[in-house]
């Protein structure tokens, strides 16, 4: 694939929900975004902003309202099962509840073994036995676990190793793009700490390109190489980690970081939220973080801002961006 051409391209990407008396939730609300080859990309937000419906969008596990997507430069939106078939093993997902993920009546071996089974090699032929064998030795040593861990339950791991199983699967087929779905966030902390150190290096070693969702900013500074944050469906601010986390543009981004906790006594945050996230049933009018902004302005309320260039390589949508105040995580 050509260096230049995005792995993953959407192109005003919305997704609307129908609900009951003719109501309708936007869940994705026209998202335009690129995914470099061995990007790692965090996309976050609050819960409930859309971020795994989009990671949903990304992979057509939910098919999308309108837009297109684009996985290697081919579109993808409207493509059949039979022909989006073989492009699943370049596109791959991990899932945030790692036991829900795992059938408890079948052991590891199968489930892993699964995949292999159903998609043929890249030569087209059907994988043999002793290949698959020797895939799922080499599944098991590059998440960590030993090959006696095949012939075991879900039951039988806690939830870091369950979500190393999961990992392992999402790795079988050899993909190009991995969508992880808040994969850590169900984990201790010193738990949490080894799987993203292990998304790293798979990274680094098979060169993967990965979209984490997560709602930690520390989690995301660790591991991401840019960042997107949502907001009620959209994306509010996008650029490379260090510049969103230390200078936002956008005061959405700056509450969140504001908001993580630092182990200073009496520390108080730099900007608090206030009131509730609207309902994405009735977004309000205008600017859609408007009601809850401490500097919002009138033309916020009836003036919808557009996702902009603020800075090279870092965009915002907002009326009044923040200065380059600087601002540790």
């Amino acid at each position: 694939m050509n260096p230049s051409t995005p792995v993953l391209e959407l192109r005003d990407v919305r997704k609307t929900y129908r609900l009951p008396r003719g109501q309708k939730l936007k869940a994705v609300d026209g998202i335009s975004l690129r995914v470099m080859p061995g990007e790692m990309l965090g996309l976050v937000g609050e819960s409930g902003c859309g971020k795994s419906t989009l990671g949903r969008c990304m992979l057509r596990l939910d098919d999308v309202s309108s837009g297109q997507v684009l996985f290697e430069g081919r579109d993808i939106t409207t493509l059949s099962e039979r022909k989006l078939r073989p492009l699943r093993p370049g596109m791959q997902m991990v899932f945030q509840n790692s036991t829900a993920a795992l059938n408890p009546c079948r052991r590891i071996g199968d489930l892993l073994a699964e995949p292999l089974r159903v998609h043929p090699a890249p030569d087209g032929r059907r994988r043999t036995s002793a290949t698959i064998t020797a895939r799922l030795h080499e599944l098991m040593a590059l998440v960590g676990l030993p090959a006696s861990a095949l012939a075991r339950y879900p039951h039988a791991f806690s939830g870091g190793q369950r979500q190393r199983i999961n990992i392992a699967r999402a790795l079988a087929l050899s993909p190009r793009l991995v969508v992880a779905d808040e994969p850590v966030s169900a984990l201790d902390v010193s738990v949490q700490a080894q799987i993203v150190n292990l998304f790293a290096d798979l990274r680094a070693r098979l060169g993967l390109t990965y979209v984490f969702v997560a709602h930690d900013l520390a989690v995301v500074r660790q591991i991401s190489t840019r960042v997107a944050v949502m907001y009620l469906g959209a994306i509010v601010e996008c650029g490379e980690t260090d510049a969103v986390l230390h200078a936002p543009a956008h005061p959405y981004t700056a509450a969140l970081t504001a908001a993580v906790p630092r182990p200073v006594v009496g520390a108080a945050p730099a900007m608090l939220l206030r009131g509730d996230v609207p309902s994405p049933v009735n977004r309000p009018a205008g600017c859609r973080f408007h009601t809850r902004c401490p500097q919002a302005q009138a033309r916020c309320g009836v003036e919808e801002p557009l996702l902009r260039a603020i800075r090279p390589g870092h965009e915002a949508a907002c009326h009044y961006p923040l200065g380059g105040e600087h601002r540790k995580v």
